[in-house]
């Protein structure tokens, strides 16, 4: 019965793992804070990303990510397509960089529907190779050190993380706008 229960170290163990990986603003990260300071459709982005979290980070536990680590060509071809996602992503700031200095808010919010942010929010989280690599490959590795009881305290660990850092990035965002 003991086994059954939540083991609190391996607890700490998935915590620490994950809000080490995921803190980091990259593309998903900054573009939930800038819907959060627009104060548009924070509520679902936040959703997607945590949902999109669980659900990658439950697949790494599960042994996906040593079965990926094994295959090659999905690590390029991951590679690549993400590389492409996020050049095109930054040529876009490059070029948004050059215009005169403006943060509108009022602007982006008249803009984003709940579909177009759901999408976005997608997009930012499931075309970034990073999120592989950080959520079924590193959190999914780690957890193979443990025993099945052990892992799952883990995996809780790691989606705790994961949810408490989309929640508060979104609310304290919507506190950094005008």
């Amino acid at each position: 019965m003991a086994e059954s229960m939540l083991q609190l170290p391996v607890y700490l163990s998935g915590f620490s793992v994950a809000a080490g990986l995921i803190v980091g603003i990259g593309p998903q990260n900054a573009f939930v804070l800038k819907q959060g300071i627009a104060r548009q459709q924070t509520l679902a982005i936040v959703t997607v990303c945590v949902l999109c979290d669980i659900a990658l980070i439950s697949l790494g536990v599960a042994g996906l990510g040593q079965w990926i680590a094994n295959w090659p060509a999905f690590i390029s071809i991951a590679t690549w397509g993400g590389a492409a996602f996020l050049l095109a992503y930054g040529l876009r700031a490059f070029k948004a960089a050059w215009r005169p200095p403006q943060f509108d808010t009022t602007q982006t919010a008249t803009a984003a529907t709940l579909r177009q942010a759901v999408l976005a929010a997608l997009a930012f989280t499931l075309l970034n190779p990073y999120v592989y690599l950080d959520t079924v490959i590193l959190m999914g590795s780690v957890s193979a050190r443990f025993d099945d009881a052990a892992r799952w305290s883990y995996w809780l660990g790691c989606i705790t993380a994961s949810s408490l850092w989309f929640i508060l990035l979104g609310a304290f965002a919507s506190r950094l706008g005008p």
